[in-house]
């Protein structure tokens, strides 16, 4: 009796190792062959089947950059039953050849890593447009802008000086009226032209940026707005990306000597290997050996969703120090991680400590 209990209970065990979901992929891989970057975007289909004995799910499906796989089966597949992922790729902008992949999670139980699917292709460069070969790369519409960003370094105490350009392609004689919408810190200080540009006509706004009005520091992102009545886009934005640091060249040999000096006891926050969604921890202690207060200007972690700090005090007095608290949270990323932070004082002789952040994450 307890043998056939004991046989009983392994032929179950096998049952239920061998009833599971398992995926098979008609094509992994889907060529495009040529195609001509203004003829739109292109989809593939993948077909893939469920083999196994239970129902599979698609957990998780991830396309590279440059792809979108926005559509695929979401409902369990049941076995025996097909489903699809489509991936799509927009040619625009890309000429070359690409190669792109497509991470596919399941629930299987089995599976360790994603499966990953392919699409690929060659795209033909589209012939230059108008716009393009009078040098005017940004905006849509008859009016176009040369540049739709800008990107400079200047200290608080500065202020920065650019030429937009712009151009009117319309050729039935409409004339586009241009105003500008800007913060307090940009100001428009002069134009080659009045209120309305003519038909064909190119002309230039000059806006001046001042460091001081924008009360920063490190990397700050702004949008600024060229409004026009081009009924195809009314509203042309241009982006600035604007590094300011702190201007300590007026500062006499005696206020140096009584500056804010930092230490930091280590500059690396290094983590051994998590899983995603775990949390790493560490601590790192900034210390004023300086004579007057010391100021963290600002902690730029540049918009890293996984990592966040929390400061025990943004002023450090002479001989004190103050804690900074990090926490990295393992997000959708996985293998060997590399990353920085900034942190900005009123340390004349170190205002921006770069801090790294290493570690691994497993599945």
């Amino acid at each position: 009796m307890k043998k056939l209990v004991l046989s009983l209970a392994m032929l179950m065990a096998a049952f239920c190792v061998m009833a599971q979901p398992k995926i098979e992929f008609e094509n992994k891989t889907h060529d495009f062959g040529s195609i001509h970057e203004e003829g739109g975007k292109v989809t593939a289909r993948f077909i893939l089947k469920n083999v196994g004995t239970e129902d599979l799910v698609l957990t998780n499906v991830k396309p590279g950059c440059g792809c979108t796989a926005a559509n695929y089966t979401r409902e369990p597949i049941a076995p025996g039953q097909t489903g699809f992922i489509d991936a799509t790729y927009d040619p625009w902008n890309r000429p070359g050849n690409f190669n792109k992949n497509i991470k596919v999670s399941t629930n299987e139980p089995d599976q360790t890593t994603p499966y990953i699917i392919f699409i690929k292709g060659n795209v033909i460069k589209r012939p230059p447009t108008k716009y393009e070969l009078a040098g005017y790369k940004a905006g849509k519409g008859e009016v176009r802008l040369k540049e739709y960003s800008v990107s400079v370094n200047i200290t608080n105490t500065q202020v920065h000086l650019d030429t937009l350009w712009i151009r009117n392609f319309f050729e039935d004689g409409r004339k586009i009226s241009v105003q500008t919408e800007l913060p307090a810190y940009i100001q428009e200080v002069n134009r080659s032209f009045g209120q309305e540009i003519r038909a064909g006509e190119e002309g230039y706004i000059v806006l001046k940026y001042d460091g001081n009005l924008r009360n920063g520091w490190g990397t700050l992102k702004d949008r600024i707005a060229i409004i026009t009545n081009d009924t195809i886009e009314a509203k042309k934005y241009v982006h600035y990306s604007v590094k300011i640091s702190e201007d300590f060249s007026t500062m006499s040999q005696k206020e140096l000597d009584r500056a804010p000096k930092v230490v930091y006891d280590k500059t690396v926050f290094r983590f051994d290997t998590i899983a995603q969604k775990q949390v790493a921890n560490d601590v790192i202690t900034i210390t004023n050996t300086g004579k007057t207060t010391l100021i963290i200007r600002k902690i730029d972690t540049y918009n890293l969703p996984a990592l966040s700090y929390k400061m025990s005090s943004m002023t450090i007095e002479p001989g004190q120090s103050a804690t900074m608290e990090l926490t990295y949270k393992a997000q959708s990323c996985r293998g060997k991680q590399n990353s920085n932070f900034e942190v900005i004082t009123n340390s004349p002789t170190n205002p921006v400590q770069i801090i790294k952040v290493e570690g691994f994450i497993k599945q």
